[in-house]
């Protein structure tokens, strides 16, 4: 089963980053925390993560519809889909959400089902912005 959406831009990282969060932002979604994945294994591992490439995790979350997922099922909040992955991936950026139909999938809560649409409609719509300038898949 697949659990992400993803899709591959022609630029440089840093541009990446500051489009992902416009894209995300257009469509309701708040960034709220910036986990910068290859600094914290330099500075905690050192030399060990030399050759990681550049990679951060954006928390993005649409209050909406946290709520009302989180007033279907309070545990919920461990599936929300609300790590946005924005990596180098050889001589492009990869961008990657978590899929919100694994909520559905793995709870199996029908009442769920609306808002994964919902969040699915609008990721989708912030990936779709990025494509110009490179590939989904």
């Amino acid at each position: 089963m697949r659990y992400d959406r993803t899709v591959h831009l022609d630029t440089d990282f840093a541009t990446a980053v500051e489009r992902v969060r416009d894209a995300l932002a257009a469509q309701g979604f708040g960034v709220l925390t910036e986990i910068d994945v290859t600094a914290t294994l330099k500075a905690k591992l050192d030399h060990a993560a030399e050759n990681m490439e550049a990679y951060v995790i954006l928390g993005a979350c649409n209050p909406a519809l946290a709520h009302r997922a989180l007033e279907t099922d309070r545990s919920i909040g461990l599936l929300l889909p609300c790590n946005v992955v924005v990596r180098r991936d050889g001589d492009r950026t990869a961008v990657q959400a978590l899929d919100p139909n694994t909520m559905v999938a793995l709870t199996e809560l029908d009442a769920l089902r609306p808002v994964a649409e919902e969040a699915t409609r609008r990721l989708d719509a912030a990936l779709a912005a990025l494509a110009p300038g490179g590939t989904a898949g």
